[in-house]
């Protein structure tokens, strides 16, 4: 899953494009390089970010979502929370909404994902981005989360989205610590269990940092190391930054992982 954030201030500079032109150029460059499904966003939810007003939102991902459908048949994902905005995309052609929130909101958003017969990425997350990393404690982290996420699954079901429609994320660097962000990766296999495809988001995130001393600039190499655990470990979908080497990381994991 390539990353494209229309927005000003997604915490890695690399990953942001400005217009619908240049992230229309950008989808499909991904796509060319092998990536499988490409992720549109239109807010940045680095900690500590402010929300945008709903309009603002449209405006930015609607259009990019609108020109790669007309130029690409490549899967196209919603980073997004607000049931307008993904009613709009699906509309558009977007095949999966991906909610940071795990639909913890309950802003209608399961409705609009079920009428429109989208995927959706239940993603775990405490609070927003705002406020997320002031609820970063936990008794059993990989206990805690795993419940949590089976929340978002029965409010998921429950709105009629089909058990294969849906795909769960642990929420890396999401009300985590760096020390929680480790205990997650290794116990991925307990989110397996669940029996739904499972994302793992870590591409240049600050508990790489934290480990390596390497700004977001430099954070290639551990994103690399980490995402060929993460597959190894169980990660059907890994949402990255830079497409090539994640192909190429992807294509030697699996190899090891069925050997």
């Amino acid at each position: 899953m390539g990353v494209i954030n229309v927005t000003p201030d997604s915490f890695y500079p690399g990953s942001r494009v400005e217009g619908t032109t240049e992230a229309v150029k950008r989808a499909l460059e991904f796509a060319d390089a092998g990536a499988d499904i490409i992720d549109i966003g239109g807010v940045s939810t680095r900690p500590g970010a402010v929300e945008i007003p709903s309009s603002e939102e449209m405006e930015r991902v609607v259009p990019v979502v609108e020109g790669i459908r007309r130029r690409s048949g490549v899967p196209i994902s919603v980073d997004t929370s607000r049931p307008e905005i993904a009613e709009a995309a699906i509309e558009r052609g977007a095949d999966i909404v991906n909610d940071v929130t795990g639909l913890g909101s309950r802003s209608g958003l399961e409705a609009v994902v079920r009428s429109g017969g989208a995927y959706i990425v239940l993603m775990h997350m405490r609070g927003t981005p705002r406020t997320m990393q002031e609820l970063a404690s936990y008794a059993d982290v990989v206990g805690d989360v795993s419940r949590e996420l089976d929340r978002s699954i029965a409010i998921a079901l429950e709105a009629g989205i089909p058990k294969e429609k849906i795909i769960v994320d642990p929420g890396i660097g999401f009300a985590k610590k760096a020390e929680h962000n480790l205990t997650l990766l290794k116990n991925l296999p307990v989110f397996k269990t669940k029996g739904y495809p499972l994302l793992v988001g870590l591409s240049r995130k600050s508990f790489l940092g934290a480990l390596t001393g390497c700004a977001p600039e430099e954070r290639l190499v551990p994103t690399i190391a980490a995402d060929a655990i993460a597959i190894f470990q169980g990660a059907d979908i890994v949402r990255v930054h830079d497409v090539r080497e994640a192909v190429i990381t992807a294509k030697v994991a699996d190899a090891l992982k069925k050997a």
